[in-house]
């Protein structure tokens, strides 16, 4: 009986793996070498895709396309000299193959030069009438230069090439949000749409537009009909559960988080959602039923752990929460969310250093949050180190320079630190920022109520700011 089409490239397959089991020698044509040594590479088998080349070299010694094929594999074990040389010698056989240019581009792109890589992606265009993968590899090396217009527009011409490229229609996608072009990436998917209107990727990358877009009645219909498209899709059915979180529609999103877990096995995502959506509706038992299945499901998801420590931090067990957070910070211990959070959990336990070194560490990965500064700061003022807290606020005040409360502290500070010129210039320099008047000093700085003289410096200039 014939074989199918599909079928026939694996009988070279099987008669070449049967050869290497026994000591015959079979014979094949290049052709068939080409397909043996591509299905390896395609399989990430690379030592079998050697031999093939190794014994199609014996059997075809002049068979250019299997000495291309040698180079690919030399070019992916970082041979490059070797890899260049050859390709040198095959240059001078058939200077216009254009797989030459294209190897060579690999070569240039492993250097990380992509300019030049790209010069020789071009040419390889100009020698060929297949341009598709030419095209795919030069979005890869615009990608690679940060020149997301340019990859835009190669990744463009595959989708015009084969319109079932998700793929790069992926990346064409990407580079538009890159550019923060959501507007552009809209039109271009309607537009796709208009030719491919049941293509259910497509359309599940229109709602995320939409939803950057704060469009959430628009996204609800891209989905609906992602959905329609594909009644499997799963990222379809996530993303409208998060639409619907955000209009408040908090059964519908769990209704759809849980569509997403009977289609395919749980996944901690779901869960954390699910957890959240009932925490929301004030089903605390349930939320935190689904929390401890998100860390079961997946221990290392630190947002699972963060949303335990919220639920118990503000149900006020701050025990608890110190247990979860330290989970949390075990899986990510540069995140400066946590570090903060970490230090409101120690200040309600009454732990000042953890607290302050937590503060400390949030600020060092990079939260210059005004109220992180202000809690670390009140730490080194209630310990008298006066000193320290001025230096804290003077680097707070870099990234919060219209912020009237850090110059009370401050002018309160070096009034304690016998300052009295800088306190003065500091207060009025608060008075003048302060939008809202002057402050109830006894209840919101009572820092100004350590000295005589600084209660005396404020009603100065309460009465000539009047």
């Amino acid at each position: 009986m014939a074989l199918d089409a599909e079928e026939r490239p694996s009988q070279p397959i099987t008669k070449f793996e049967s050869m290497l089991k026994t000591d015959d020698v079979y014979f094949f044509d290049s052709e068939d070498f080409e397909d043996i040594i591509h299905h390896y590479l395609n399989n990430g088998k690379i030592s079998l895709a050697k031999k093939a080349i190794k014994i199609g070299l014996q059997q075809h010694p002049n068979a250019i396309e299997l000495k291309l094929l040698h180079v690919e594999v030399l070019v992916f074990e970082d041979k490059l000299e070797a890899a260049q040389n050859l390709l040198d010698e095959l240059q001078i056989i058939d200077n216009s193959n254009e797989e030459i240019y294209i190897q060579r581009a690999n070569i240039f792109s492993k250097k990380n030069n992509h300019p030049e890589a790209v010069k020789l992606l071009e040419k390889a265009l100009d020698l060929t009438d297949d341009a598709f993968d030419i095209y795919s590899l030069l979005g890869m090396e615009y990608l690679f230069m940060d020149d997301f217009e340019m990859a835009k527009k190669s990744f463009m011409k595959c989708v015009d090439f084969d319109d079932e490229d998700y793929a790069s229609l992926y990346n064409v996608v990407y580079c538009f949000e890159f550019l923060e072009d959501h507007d552009g990436a809209i039109l271009y998917l309607n537009d796709y749409l208009e030719e491919n209107p049941y293509c259910e990727v497509a359309w599940h990358q229109l709602g995320k537009q939409y939803y950057y877009k704060k469009m959430y009645k628009e996204a609800l219909t891209a989905y609906d009909f992602a959905i329609i498209s594909d009644d499997t899709f799963l990222g379809a059915y996530f993303e409208k559960g998060k639409v619907l979180e955000k209009q408040g529609k908090f059964n519908e999103a769990i209704e759809n988080y849980e569509t997403t877990i009977s289609i395919e096995d749980p996944t901690s995502h779901a869960y954390l959602r699910i957890g959240k959506c009932h925490e929301k509706l004030g089903n605390t038992e349930i939320a935190k039923k689904f929390f401890y299945q998100t860390v079961h499901e997946d221990p290392q998801l630190d947002k699972g752990w963060l949303a335990i420590t919220d639920l118990y931090f503000r149900l006020g067990n701050f025990k608890k929460a110190e247990h979860y957070i330290k989970k949390a910070l075990t899986i990510d211990e540069e995140n400066p969310q946590y570090w903060k959070k970490s230090g409101k959990i120690n200040l309600e336990l009454h732990k000042k250093e953890e607290a302050e070194y937590a503060f400390k560490q949030a600020v060092e990965f990079g939260n210059y949050d005004l109220d992180t500064w202000l809690l670390w700061a009140d730490l080194n003022i209630e310990n008298k180190e006066y000193h320290a807290a001025i230096e804290i606020l003077l680097q707070a005040r870099i990234f919060h320079t219209d912020e009237a409360t850090i110059l009370y502290q401050l002018s309160g500070l070096y009034s304690l630190v016998h300052n009295s010129e800088r306190a003065k210039i500091l207060l009025a320099e608060a008075i003048i920022l302060d939008a809202d008047g002057l402050p109830d000093f006894k209840i919101a700085y009572p820092i100004f109520c350590e000295t005589e003289w600084m209660k005396m410096i404020f009603e100065e200039y309460k009465k000539t700011s009047k």
